[in-house]
Order: C-alpha cells, then sequence, then structure tokens
C-alpha cells in the first residue's frame, strides 16, 4: 500500500473503510485504535470474535514504520498474512515453517521498509540478530498477542514470553500493546506487570460471546448418537470443532463419525506431522468439515464459520472452555458449544494432575480449577452468569440463550438422599468408587460385599427410592459441591470433605437438579439465524461459494480470506449490478473491490 508506509497519519475511519471494507468500528475498537495510534501503550482484554486483530493492523497502517505482532501460533500467523494481503496489506511472517532464503527475503524487505506489518515469533524477536534488525528501523508498533502466555498461572504459559520485556527497555518510545481473551484479573495483573505494562491504558471489553449457545449434559450413555443427532439436527453440512480428552477417543470417534456419512478429519499431537497439517488444512479451506481433536488443535484456528464447538470429556478447567468454545461463531453469527462429560473424566483428569511434575501450588491451583469446571457442568442456574462471574465480568440478568435459561432444571430436595450417600461413604471407610457405593445403597448382595462385610452395615439397602441413574446423579453433584472429594491416586474412591458435616447432622438442606434425559422432540434450528443459514440452497449463494473456492484455490488460501460468508449472503441479499454498489457492501475494501469485484458481478448478473 503506498499511504500506510508513509510518514503521515491517515484518517482511522478512513481506514477502516477504504482497507477492511467497514463502515463503522466494533465496540471499543475505535478507542483503542485512536489510543495506539496516538502512541499510548495498551492492555486489552477482547472476547474471541470481537475483533482484536484489527485494534493493532489499524494503527500500523496509520503509523509510520512497520508493525511488528509477536505471536506464539504459526497458523495464525500465516492465517492473519493471508487475509491482510487479500486486503492489499503489505504484510508478511518470519518463523521456522520458512526457508532460509525466504527468511532472508523477509529480512531485506523489513529492512528496507517495505512492509507494513510482520508477525514474528517469540523465539525469533528475541534473538539479537533480530532485535538490531528493529533497532535499524522504525517499528510503527509492537502487538503482543496471546498476551496470557506470560503468566505462570495460566493455562498456556510460554517462557519466552517473560523475556518480551525487553521491547520496553530497547525501545521505550514505541507503543506496545497486549492482547487477550483470556485473562482473569490476576492474570491481567501479572502480564502488565513482566510486559513492563503498568502504566498502560486498560481496555477490559467484557468476556460476553452472546451469539453462543451454552448446551450441557452429563453422559448417561450414547454420546455418540446424540452428538450425530445434534449435528445433522442442527449443523448439517456446517463446520464444527469435536474435543476429545485422548487420543484414541479422537480417532475412534472421528471413524464412527464417517462411517455415519459426516466427514470427519481426526488431530492429536500422536499424528504425523504432515498428516496433521493436512487435516487442518482441509479443515480450513473446505466446508462442513468436522474436526475432531485433542486439544492440541485449535491455538490460532481464525476460521470464523465454524458453527459449533462441541466436548465428549470434560475440559480441564474454564479457562479452557471459554477458549476452546470461542472457536465457534468468530463472524458473530449464532453458534452452539455442546458437552457431554462424566464424573469418570473428573477422575482422570485429576490423576493427570496428580502425576504432573508441577510443584504442589500449581497442583492446589489446577485441583480448583477443574472443580469450578464440574460446578458449572451441574449447574440449574443460567450458564453464561456463571462463566462470566469466574472471570469478574458479571451478568445482571439470565442470559436466555442457555440450556437451563432455555429449558429450566427441575429441582428436588435432596437432604435426606445426600445424607444417605454421604453416610454410606463413611460407613464403608472412604475408599470405593461410585459404583460400588450404589451397589450398597441399593442392597446388592454379593461375593464381594459379603467379603468386605457391607451387607451388614446400616446404610445396606436404604436406598431404593431412587435409580441407579438417580443416584449416580446424587454422587455427581455431591461431588461438584464439594461435598466429596475424589481421590484420584485410590482409583476414584470417594472421601468426605470438611464441607460434609452441617448437611450430614441435619443443619442445612440441598436442592439439586434433575438433568433433562435425551430426547428427539426438541429440533430446534439453530443454523436458521445466520445469514449464510438464511440462504443456504440459495442458487446464487451457492455458485457465489463456488466462484469463491475456486478463486482461493488458485491463490492457495482458505475461502473465507477471500470474502466471508456474511459477504456472500450480503451480495444474495443486496444483488449489486455495479462496482459502486459492490463497493458498499459490509467486507469489501478497495483492494478487494479491484480484484474481486467484476469476477462476483458476473455470477450476479447470470443469475438475474
Amino acid at each position: 500500500m503506498s499511504g500506510p508506509t508513509q510518514t503521515t497519519r491517515v484518517d482511522a475511519a478512513g481506514l477502516l473503510q477504504s482497507v477492511f471494507g467497514y463502515a463503522s468500528f466494533r465496540p471499543h475498537q475505535e478507542a483503542i485504535v485512536r489510543h495506539l495510534i496516538a502512541g499510548g501503550d495498551a492492555l486489552v482484554l477482547m472476547p474471541t470474535g470481537g475483533g482484536k486483530s484489527l485494534c493493532y493492523q489499524l494503527p500500523a497502517l496509520a503509523r509510520p514504520g512497520t508493525g511488528i505482532v509477536v505471536s506464539p501460533l504459526i497458523a495464525l500467523m500465516q492465517d492473519q498474512v493471508a487475509a491482510l494481503k487479500q486486503l492489499g496489506v503489505k504484510a508478511e511472517f518470519l518463523n521456522s515453517s520458512l526457508s532460509l532464503d525466504a527468511a532472508r527475503r523477509v529480512e531485506n524487505d523489513l529492512l528496507a521498509g517495505r512492509l507494513d506489518l510482520l508477525y514474528v515469533a517469540p523465539e525469533r524477536l528475541l534473538t539479537e540478530r533480530f532485535l538490531e534488525h528493529l533497532a535499524r528501523i522504525r517499528p510503527a508498533l509492537f502487538a503482543i498477542d496471546e498476551a496470557h502466555c506470560v503468566s505462570q498461572w495460566g493455562h498456556d504459559f510460554r517462557p519466552e514470553y517473560v523475556q518480551l520485556c525487553i521491547l520496553h527497555e530497547r525501545f521505550p518510545e514505541v507503543p506496545r500493546i497486549a492482547l487477550t481473551a483470556t485473562a482473569d484479573e490476576p492474570t491481567r495483573k501479572e502480564i502488565a506487570q513482566r510486559l513492563r505494562l503498568e502504566d498502560a491504558r486498560h481496555f477490559v471489553t467484557g468476556f460476553d460471546r452472546p451469539n453462543i449457545r451454552y448446551h450441557v449434559r452429563v453422559d448417561e450413555g450414547g454420546a455418540r448418537e446424540q452428538l450425530l443427532r445434534f449435528i445433522e439436527e442442527r449443523h448439517a453440512g456446517q463446520a464444527g470443532i469435536v474435543y476429545c480428552l485422548s487420543r484414541k477417543k479422537v480417532d475412534e470417534v472421528a471413524a464412527w463419525l464417517n462411517a455415519k456419512g459426516l466427514t470427519a478429519l481426526p488431530y492429536h499431537a500422536g499424528m504425523d506431522a504432515a498428516a496433521r497439517k493436512q487435516n487442518q488444512t482441509r479443515f480450513l479451506n473446505e466446508d462442513g468439515i468436522v474436526m475432531v481433536a485433542t486439544i492440541a488443535f485449535g491455538m490460532g484456528i481464525d476460521k470464523p464459520d465454524v458453527r459449533f464447538v462441541a466436548h465428549l470429556s470434560l475440559p480441564k478447567s474454564l479457562e479452557a472452555y471459554y477458549q476452546e468454545t470461542g472457536r465457534a461463531g468468530r463472524d458473530g453469527e449464532p453458534a452452539e458449544a455442546w458437552m457431554r462429560y462424566s464424573l469418570a473424566d473428573v477422575i482422570l483428569l485429576r490423576q493427570m494432575v496428580d502425576n504432573s511434575e508441577a510443584d504442589e501450588a500449581h497442583k492446589r491451583l489446577e485441583r480448583r480449577k477443574l472443580d469450578a469446571m464440574l460446578g458449572y457442568c451441574e449447574l440449574t442456574t443460567c450458564r453464561r452468569q456463571t462463566l462470566l462471574g469466574y472471570f469478574g465480568d458479571p451478568l445482571p440478568e439470565p442470559c436466555g440463550n442457555c440450556d437451563n435459561c432455555l429449558e429450566p432444571q427441575e429441582t428436588w430436595d435432596a437432604t435426606e438422599a445426600a445424607r444417605k450417600a454421604l453416610s454410606c461413604v463413611h460407613r464403608t471407610g472412604q475408599r470405593f468408587g461410585v459404583n460400588y457405593l450404589i451397589d450398597v445403597l441399593l442392597g446388592k448382595d454379593d461375593e464381594r460385599m459379603r467379603r468386605f462385610g457391607h451387607d451388614r452395615i446400616s446404610t445396606f439397602g436404604i436406598g431404593g427410592e431412587l435409580a441407579e441413574r438417580e443416584w449416580r446423579a446424587v454422587f455427581r453433584q455431591l461431588v461438584a459441591r464439594g461435598y466429596l472429594a475424589v481421590d484420584a491416586e485410590g482409583h476414584g474412591g470417594l472421601a468426605l470433605s470438611d464441607t460434609c458435616r452441617p448437611l450430614l447432622k441435619g443443619e442445612e438442606s440441598l436442592l439439586l437438579g434433575r438433568q433433562h434425559l435425551e430426547t428427539k422432540r426438541k429440533t430446534r434450528k439453530a443454523r436458521a439465524g445466520t445469514p449464510a443459514a438464511q440462504v443456504a440452497g440459495d442458487p446464487l449463494f451457492e455458485a457465489l461459494r463456488a466462484k469463491r473456492r475456486e478463486l482461493a484455490q488458485a491463490q492457495g488460501v482458505p475461502p473465507y480470506v477471500v470474502f466471508a460468508d456474511k459477504t456472500l449472503a450480503a451480495m444474495v441479499a443486496e444483488r449489486p449490478q455495479s462496482l459502486a454498489e459492490f463497493a458498499r457492501l459490509s467486507g469489501v475494501g478497495e483492494a478487494k473491490l479491484e480484484r474481486y469485484g467484476e469476477a462476483f458481478l458476473a455470477v450476479i448478473r447470470a443469475a438475474a
């Protein structure tokens, strides 16, 4: 571009329209952009899909010099650089995926002042050679993406990030912006302290993703069939991610979904790197792919039209859950977060924490995070209120867009049942798992029961008023509420916690929720809310998608960096007949108008 690398400042609103094709900023973007253009430092917390990237991309174009973006994620660098080039921005990346010759070409472009933005891995930035390059040029700004990686107490610590304070020490006059979607208050303070951003202006725009509908149920068998029905009835032909706890489960679920007629691809760290990359590329470039993955997949995935994220296992923390579900609906259109979990997940995750090499302080923190995750799952009240409250972003009223708001759970007085369950744990020695304890309560008389002498204790057979699945729910909720502790090293045995004494003594009562059984009756379509879904099947929309796919394949880029589904849907609705009319569509900047306007207008005219 000719304008951004000049020394004169360019109007922010003008750049927003001419480069990015948007008539107005999203909430909070303009204040951040103008603060950075003016040379101020910023710490920005903005939810995934809220438009964080534009907060540093636009100021980098408006300020003289090259904007340097620090990112730990090769996939995200490649994706964002491809998208910026579509906008006519001179952007490149420097990371380990480049050959030596390619890296030198990028460095030469940097030194010659030919770049508007350069994305660089923290390891590369911290080399003395690269720091010397920076000293020879005029950086427009430093953007530190995924800034929560600096926190040793966070969920994605990267040791290189701690050293990024060198940017302030060596280049104190260059404005810096640190950005994250997942930092709670303690983590934000740690980011500011470690990156020397104590005097930076904080922009905390909230954690809410109102377009995401949360739906959580316990796995009482048949979770795969429920997942299949969920996809077929609500998201047929749409992109989604299914998270599993183990590599084995990833492979099994992907194979099973493929056998049922879906296009499902596995992704986990145990796969060959080339196979992982191939599957990720297909997910980004093709429509309707379901990626079945461990948490190894997702960081840096910028695909805007992921319509659902499903969990077939319990995430390890609410931070992880928020980040993973946040990969749905990045375009701001309706999306869903769907989960099935079990107490077995809790036991396995506790074992993973206890067997890790972390110090005891970190283990205690991870256990508390897991407890909070389980508590979220067992809620009978609004899920979004609890999720946002966890991050210090309270929601005054129930959201109306989670399962508990849409289909309120029935509650019942479980005081007596809970006392029976706790007494049974005590009388059997606080070392047995849920299945055995239920057998005691239901009076199952077998050889093991007689060998331990539990057929003669007072709690044997006293639980006949509840069925096995109901007792299982009681025990699970007692764990979730902290009345019972899981002994992970003891193969899932349950023990009483100190908090259970008032309940056991009859000094407090307990209401528990009856979770809904899965049925086939509620098939309300989530897909009806998206502009693309509203025109899905329209011959013009399908013709525009085909043209987009053809143009993307010719350039080796994902289709969504050519135009988002929302822009294609606007073409169907508006049916522009001239370049001037085409330019008024949201998401059409000057570069895309020049590059693609006539090609898409030809498709629209042919359909008239």
